[in-house]
């Protein structure tokens, strides 16, 4: 059985390799590594624009949309928060394009942390810009600190990965009102939105924390699944 081939998203950062410095095209190894290991065949996507977003969509089976820094404010008509780091205009443009072409060609979505924001703001939601200050605590920012997610059991992420999961994933932005279509199917003990699904989609689902990482491959599995 052939792999299908899984686009993941990727951005642009300044790189050294020798006595070079160049801008790169970089994506942390561990999105290919999940990818690979469910059975699919990973394929990086730059951020250089929208005019191929069609040719992927044809010619891929699936897309990551993987995590990074905070989605811009102007992408949903939020306001800006200068505790946030400086938003990457150009992948915010050329993810929420491939999102919304992904969604109406029906194509399997894995939205992880940033991409879970970038599939909400897609469908028309908006974001808390910085978390923290609607929270009066940096809870949900702390690095390592690890958390209890509940699940919904009838959902597709609750099908793959059961009623609750153990999670780390630092993160100051958060979904505040849900996209069209997309259903909340996944809550910290806060209340905190933690997954996301696009209802009547053959596989749309958006998590904040990073199952690449954690070595529970059973979401990869799912999305690799509904790839074939």
């Amino acid at each position: 059985m052939s792999r299908p081939l899984i686009g993941i998203t990727a951005y642009f950062e300044a790189a050294r390799w020798s006595d070079y410095v160049r801008e790169a095209v970089l994506s942390p190894p561990s999105y290919a590594a999940a990818v690979g290991r469910a059975g699919g065949a990973p394929v990086v996507l730059p951020p250089i624009g929208t005019p191929a977003i069609d040719d992927y969509v044809h010619g891929l089976q699936g897309v990551v949309l993987a995590g990074g820094v905070e989605v811009g404010a102007d992408t949903y008509g939020g306001e800006p928060d200068e505790r946030a780091p400086e938003p990457q205009h150009h992948r915010d443009r050329f993810e929420l394009a491939l999102a919304r072409a992904a969604i109406q060609a029906d194509l399997p979505i894995l939205a992880i942390a940033r991409g879970m924001h970038v599939l909400n703001v897609a469908q028309g939601g908006t974001l808390i810009p910085w978390l923290p200050q609607v929270l009066d605590n940096d809870r949900h920012g702390e690095p390592g600190a690890s958390h209890t997610i509940q699940v919904s059991v009838s959902s597709k992420l609750g099908k793959a990965v059961g009623e609750r999961v153990e999670v780390s994933a630092p993160h100051h932005q958060s979904v505040r009102r849900l996209g069209s279509g997309l259903l909340a199917v996944a809550w910290a003990e806060d209340q905190i939105v933690e997954g996301i699904e696009l209802q009547g989609h053959r596989f749309g689902v958006g998590v904040q924390w990073h199952p690449e990482r954690d070595g529970d491959k059973r979401l990869f599995d799912a999305f690799i699944e509904a790839a074939r």
